[in-house]
């Protein structure tokens, strides 16, 4: 287990062959070390938050929206609901977030905000991409009201075919500078 704990970009953690237990906790705990944890936790100079939750910090659902991926499940009845499933792609590079965020990276890189229609709340909204173009990674920031710190919402690989192709329309909508 240690040594998934000193893996750096671009390895890819292992954790297949561990049980649930253990590759929950060593994900949880590379998740602690890199964002909970971490007081520089920035991204540009500005703080980055998780979600508020019924107006309180929750990082556990932070946690699972970097280690897990929402599907459609239809029941028999015909009725549709969205779940959470674990996603290996996200998980073994979850050491990946702060890489990024703290912009270490020589690779390709596209660094840029769109302003977006929140579907759910019916407002618009204003996303910051970091978008790894040759690793087909991205990490999605929601831009504070107040512009003085960001959300981190999700950071996962591109695994599908359409994830390159729609980064690149997002590209073509950013605004004139990085929010």
């Amino acid at each position: 287990m240690p040594y998934n704990l000193i893996k750096n970009y671009p390895d890819l953690l292992e954790i297949s062959h561990y049980n649930l237990n253990d590759r929950d906790e060593i994900l949880r705990k590379i998740f602690d070390r890199d964002i909970l944890e971490n007081q520089d936790f920035n991204f540009r100079k500005k703080t980055i938050y998780p979600l508020k939750t019924d107006g309180d910090i929750d990082m556990d659902t932070l946690f699972r929206h970097l280690t897990t991926k929402e599907i459609e499940v239809k029941e028999e009845t015909g009725r549709k609901y969205k779940k959470r499933i674990f996603e290996n792609d996200r998980s073994i590079r979850l050491h990946w977030v702060k890489f990024h965020i703290d912009e270490q990276q020589e690779d390709k890189i596209e660094i840029f905000s769109v302003e977006e229609r929140d579907q759910r709340n019916r407002k618009n909204i204003i996303h910051t991409y970091v978008w790894n173009v040759e690793s087909r990674y991205v990490i999605v920031l929601e831009v504070q009201r107040h512009k003085r710190g960001y959300y981190l919402l999700s950071a996962h690989y591109l695994n599908e075919d359409w994830g390159p192709k729609k980064m690149k329309k997002k590209l073509k909508k950013k605004l004139a500078k990085v929010l």
